[in-house]
């Protein structure tokens, strides 16, 4: 496409009940023009956030919107009035599950949309917000060309061994296996390592990305090895609602036993456990930290999940045979100091060792000067790597 590097792309990422959007102007600079975030999509108190370049805030309401259509119809209506549409020549889509098929981002087309409808099913609350925010600009926005691109993409070459589980190896080949999960966010900090720390970053790492949605990653020569999420985001670590790892036999028991059904299953493992169902009372880490002392489930909650992780580091280093850099992002991770340091307490012969005020203040590189791994907190930025994928594809494909 000639000249697209001079236009604006525009960066979607629907979550499952939340919606991040960038507006980038895709020059050799790649700067950012607009944020938006949506959050408590369905649910009272839903707001949204429009930010410049500067990070200073241009439009702040609190609105119901009922779904994700309601989220981008907001954001539209607003680029609209400010005469910010017309400079969009593409729209990236954040679309989570990619299955076999796709390891590299596609053009969207209506083969495309029917694969993805078929794939719904692998990650119930993510891709049906992904496809529907694709038909709407679809719908809003005909002549506008979008691109897919996929979260399980960075893992797509992991090792056999990381991907097959033990069942008849008929299954595997049916597709049965590991995907693995938050591949953009992977990418953006396995480049961002690489302009910091230059040959270091070719070597041995986990990523750890600690938000909502939780996982870890072990990388190796910028490719990753194994990461804690599987065949659906639904396992690994413990997450805010969902439960992360759990016995097969235990759903089973469920379902037999305690007569629940699949659906309700699926809706606890999902939307009702994690942080929030063992504390009871809340699945974001802030309130819980702000209550940890005077709430022996919130404390226990934060317990669990800093044991998992911390769990999951120890064996990613031992199936690295090492680790070079550890690397702290995504809202917990980027803002927890106090679950940085859990996590990291009692590591120190992997090499582990924190500087504590380096970590109270969020500082790049939170790792003591003798520390034998280097520790850093990375800001993910998985609109910027949409925005990028969708410049690249384009770029090659013709205009309507």
């Amino acid at each position: 496409m000639t000249g697209l590097s001079d236009h604006c792309v525009l960066a979607i990422n629907t979550g499952s009940s939340s919606l991040k959007a960038a507006l980038y102007r895709m020059s050799e600079s790649e700067s950012l023009v607009l944020a938006v975030d949506v959050t408590r999509i369905g649910a009272s108190g839903s707001r949204i956030r429009i930010t410049d370049a500067a990070g200073d805030t241009v439009f702040d309401r609190q609105d119901v919107m009922r779904d994700h259509d309601a989220a981008l119809q907001a954001t539209f209506a607003w680029l609209e009035q400010h005469d910010s549409v017309r400079q969009v020549r593409g729209v990236g889509h954040r679309v989570v599950h990619g299955g076999e098929r796709f390891s590299d981002p596609q053009l969207i087309t209506p083969a495309l949309m029917a694969t993805l409808q078929d794939l719904a099913a692998l990650a119930p609350d993510h891709l049906p917000q992904a496809i529907s925010g694709i038909q709407f600009v679809t719908r809003s926005y005909p002549t506008l060309r979008q691109v897919a691109c996929f979260d399980t993409a960075f893992h797509r070459g992991l090792p056999k061994r990381a991907q097959m589980y033990a069942l008849p190896r008929h299954f595997y080949d049916e597709g049965l296996k590991r995907f693995g999960f938050h591949g953009l966010s992977y990418e953006y900090v396995t480049e961002a390592l690489t302009r910091l720390d230059g040959a270091l970053a070719n070597g041995r790492l986990i990523v750890a990305h600690l938000g909502s949605g939780a996982s870890i990653a072990a990388i190796r020569g910028g490719k990753s090895i194994d990461t804690t999420m599987g065949f659906t985001p639904a396992s690994g670590l413990m997450m805010g609602t969902r439960c992360g790892d759990i016995d097969a036999e235990a759903l089973l028991y469920l379902i037999e036993e305690r007569k629940m059904t699949p659906k309700a299953v699926n809706t606890l493992i999902n939307r009702q456990s994690g942080l929030l169902g063992v504390s009871d009372t809340s699945a974001d880490m802030q309130e819980l930290l702000d209550k940890e002392a005077t709430d022996s489930r919130a404390a226990e909650a934060i317990g669990l999940f800093c044991y998992r992780a911390r769990k999951y580091l120890g064996a990613y280093a031992a199936a690295l045979g090492g680790l070079d850099i550890l690397v702290f992002t995504g809202g917990i991770g980027e803002h927890a100091s106090a679950i940085r340091e859990r996590i990291c307490s009692g590591l120190g012969f992997l090499g582990i060792s924190l500087d504590p005020a380096r970590n109270r203040t969020h500082a790049p590189v939170i790792s003591a000067d003798d520390s034998r791994v280097k520790v850093r907190v990375v800001n993910t930025n998985e609109e910027l790597i949409i925005a990028r994928h969708a410049v690249k594809v384009l770029s090659g494909s013709p205009e309507k």
